[in-house]
């Protein structure tokens, strides 16, 4: 595990937590073809008066970056008003393997048990496996009730932690 800051985005970092989301997302074939969605991932000034944008870094760069959507955020997709729900958690190709992903979904557990939460929830596309298994040795489950489609083509599945 790298040594890294968890922390709210500056605003003066918001172009660069949008490039590295999108980066991250594109790297992997995460952006579905035709759709807006690297526009989205990229919207890191929305995100952050909309939610909180936390990043992950290190005394020289960004690491990552993860969505945290307490209720009343149009960022929610699948949280009740008991639970908290992260999204967009995207880490730099260059820092995978070192534990990022992991620090960032820990932040948003601590986050939602500070914030009272009974549960944290999320979704991912049924093709992000390395995220699923940081989710499974986190004790996330699967929400399979919850699963879902944003458009013809991309299938989320919802995974829980009860708190």
């Amino acid at each position: 595990m790298v040594t890294t800051d968890i922390r709210l985005a500056l605003p003066a970092e918001y172009d660069e937590v949008g490039e590295l989301t999108a980066d991250a997302y594109a790297n992997d074939d995460f952006i579905p073809a035709g759709s807006d969605y690297g526009q989205t991932l990229r919207s890191a000034a929305d995100r952050a008066a909309k939610a909180e944008l936390w990043v992950a870094a290190n005394a020289t760069e960004l690491l990552g970056t993860v969505t945290y959507c307490a209720p009343g955020s149009v960022y929610r997709e699948i949280g009740q008003d008991d639970e908290g729900e992260f999204r967009m958690l995207g880490v730099s190709p260059k820092a995978r393997g070192l534990g990022v992903g992991t620090a960032l979904s820990r932040h948003c557990i601590d986050r939602s048990r500070e914030l009272g939460f009974n549960r944290v929830v999320l979704s991912s596309a049924t093709n992000m496996t390395a995220a699923h298994r940081i989710y499974g040795r986190l004790g996330f489950t699967r929400l399979p009730d919850r699963d879902w489609s944003p458009r013809p083509g991309v299938d989320l599945f919802a995974f829980s932690l009860d708190l």
